[in-house]
């Protein structure tokens, strides 16, 4: 087993099944700015790991996460404040730009992630599981669009991808008006996540099954179905046609093509190369 440790996150592989793990549990994994930079960090490791396959994202203890540190929103204005207003202003957009690129990484991330949530999603959580492939939970686990009630609009990706998720107008803006908590059993009836799991220990398990699933595919067709499947989301048809069309002339004719119609026409199971 391969294992990394950042300051607020781990990062084991073990499979082929890399574990992100939210690791402030003291702090019900509320993300601090190093939390978002470990994100970041963990996930361009994990990009850049042929090991790793696919990941997991889960956290420690009691919640997935509580959503942003609100002591790292107070410290915000000493590291933004400039003589000048528009500068202040200006250095809080990049701000703001990093918090979203931190967690665009786990989207950028060529591996699939399954997201893993027990417990609380609050606020920031929101925003990070928008950037997942897949979401599974447990039966205890509740989600909320919580910036509305510290005064605030989701800025980090919840407002721009959970609408293309639930694919319901209604649903979205009720949940981003209200703040109001989004039971387990609710959230897989609007498709936030793909099933429930009666227990914490369950719902490990589970994602862990669908994990090694696509673990044992040919890890470039895994790689290239995210590309299409992220770019096909954000254009039109006929993009995406041309660019599956283009991506298979660059990397159709490959070894897992010709390992995996050898194993099907003998009944083995294929060996791919990381």
């Amino acid at each position: 087993m391969t294992q990394t440790t950042f300051e607020t996150v781990t990062v084991s592989v073990d499979n082929h099944i890399a574990t992100v793990r939210l690791n402030r549990p003291e702090k019900a994994n509320a993300m601090n700015l190093t939390m978002w930079h470990d994100i970041r960090k963990a996930f361009n490791w994990i990009d850049e790991t042929a090991e790793a396959r696919v990941a997991i994202i889960e956290g420690e203890g009691k919640h997935f996460t509580s959503g942003i540190d609100l002591q790292m929103m107070m410290g915000l204005l000493p590291m933004i404040k400039n003589e000048c207003d528009g500068r202040t202003r200006e250095n809080l957009r990049r701000v703001v730009l990093d918090l979203q690129d931190t967690l665009t990484a786990i989207e950028r991330c060529r591996k699939p992630v399954l997201a893993a949530i027990h417990g609380g999603c609050v606020g920031g959580g929101v925003d990070l599981i928008s950037c997942t492939d897949m979401r599974y939970c447990s039966a205890d686990a509740y989600f909320t669009i919580k910036e509305i009630d510290i005064g605030m609009v989701a800025d980090v990706g919840t407002l721009q991808r959970l609408p293309k998720l639930i694919g319901n107008q209604g649903i979205v803006r009720e949940m981003a008006y209200t703040g109001r908590k989004v039971e387990a059993a609710e959230a897989q009836t609007i498709g936030l996540v793909n099933r429930v799991y009666e227990t914490r220990e369950a719902l490990q398990a589970g994602v862990r099954e669908i994990a090694a699933q696509i673990a044992a595919k040919s890890p470039l067709s895994i790689r290239g179905t995210k590309e299409m499947l992220n770019y096909s989301r954000d254009h039109s048809v006929a993009d995406g046609l041309n660019y599956i069309a283009t991506w298979n002339a660059a990397m159709l004719m490959s070894n897992d093509l010709n390992a995996a119609m050898m194993a099907g026409m003998t009944k083995q199971t294929p060996v791919f190369k990381d």
